[in-house]
């Protein structure tokens, strides 16, 4: 017959490494989505609000005085 103490030993270390390669499983996941969405940000243009600064401020008033320079050559106003 086979010892107790075997069992219980075999079944905690079947259970230990179950548990360690579900957590190598879940950080391999969590580090993929990441990587995705890294990926979509970059594809979209998207900027994280902290490097947000002055630069994106001037781009967009950039912006707006090429919107309304075309808006007044549409109206047919010359600069």
């Amino acid at each position: 017959m086979i010892d107790p103490y075997v069992t219980v030993a075999v079944s905690l270390s079947a259970l230990a490494g179950t548990a360690m390669m579900t957590a190598a499983t879940l950080a391999g996941w969590r580090g993929w989505l990441q990587l995705k969405r890294t990926e979509l940000d970059q594809l979209h243009g998207h900027q994280p609000t902290a490097q947000a600064g002055a630069g994106a401020r001037i781009e967009i008033a950039d912006l707006r005085e090429r919107i309304r320079k075309l808006e007044a050559i549409a109206a047919g106003v010359e600069l």
